[in-house]
C-alpha cells in the first residue's frame, strides 16, 4: 500500500514540476485565441461605460512561495474601488461586512453594470492568461489571495495556517477545485481546505476534470459575486 502512495506522490510531483507548466502554456495560448473576440467586446464596453482603465488597478496578490504578483483582470468596479472600500468613511460599514463575509460581498455597490455581468460569468478573469504565460499562475490551482485577506482570515481561522502554507507552495490558478465547488458561497476555512486538498492530490486527470467543469461554472454564474 505504501508503494502505491509513494508512486502516486512521485507522479504528482513530476506532473507539478514539469508537465503542468507545459500544459499551462499550451492552454493559455489556445484559450486566449478562443476568447479573443469576447475579450475585445468586454474591453470596449468597459472603456465606454465607466471611467477608468480597462484592466483593474488592484494591489498585488500572494503567489507561489508567498511571492507577490500583479494579477491582471478586466475592471469590473468603479475607479479606485479597492481604496474606497478601505479608506472612505462612507464604506466603513460595508468594509466590516466585507471582512466578516470572508472578504466577499453579496451586494457590492462598487461594481459597475458591465462589471456585474463579466464577474458573474468570469469574463473578468480572462486577462489572467497573461499571468499564466509569465509563470505567475496556472490554469488550474488554488485561489490567489490579497495579503491583508490572508492575515485577517488566518487570525479568524487559526486552524487554517498549515493549510495556507500548503496552498502557497504552488502557483495560484485561474480556475480551481473551490471555483467549481461553490465559488464565493464557500467561506475561507472551507475554501482553503478545498485548495489544500487539491494541492495534496494534484494530477493531470484532476486538472482535466476541473477544466471540464469550469465552462458550466462560468455559464451558470453559481456562487459569483
Amino acid at each position: 500500500m505504501m508503494y502505491n502512495v509513494d508512486r502516486f506522490m512521485l507522479t504528482g510531483n513530476l506532473y507539478n514540476l514539469y508537465f503542468k507548466r507545459l500544459l499551462d502554456i499550451f492552454l493559455a495560448i489556445v484559450i486566449g485565441l478562443i476568447f479573443l473576440p469576447i475579450s475585445l467586446i468586454a474591453a470596449i464596453f468597459i472603456k465606454f461605460t465607466s471611467e477608468g482603465p480597462i484592466l483593474a488597478d488592484v494591489p498585488n496578490r500572494i503567489g507561489k512561495d508567498q511571492k507577490p504578483f500583479k494579477m491582471y483582470k478586466f475592471r469590473s468596479m468603479v475607479l479606485n474601488a479597492h481604496q474606497l472600500l478601505r479608506e472612505d468613511i462612507k464604506f466603513k460599514q460595508l468594509y466590516e461586512q466585507y471582512k466578516n463575509g470572508s472578504y466577499k460581498l453579496k451586494r457590492d455597490p462598487r461594481i459597475t453594470p458591465v462589471g456585474r455581468y463579466i464577474r458573474k460569468h468570469s469574463i473578468d478573469e480572462i486577462p489572467q492568461l497573461l499571468n499564466v504565460l509569465k509563470g505567475e499562475m496556472s490554469i488550474v490551482g488554488p485561489r490567489a489571495y490579497y495579503p491583508d485577506e490572508l492575515d485577517a482570515q488566518q487570525k479568524k481561522y487559526p486552524e487554517t495556517q498549515k493549510l495556507v502554507t500548503r496552498v502557497l507552495s504552488v502557483r495560484p490558478g485561474i480556475t480551481g477545485l473551490w471555483q467549481v465547488s461553490g465559488r464565493s458561497d464557500v467561506n475561507f476555512d472551507k475554501r482553503v481546505a478545498i485548495d489544500a486538498l487539491y494541492v495534496d492530490n494534484m494530477s493531470l486527470w484532476k486538472d482535466i476534470k476541473i477544466i471540464l467543469k469550469t465552462p458550466w461554472a462560468m455559464i451558470s454564474g453559481k456562487g459569483a459575486v
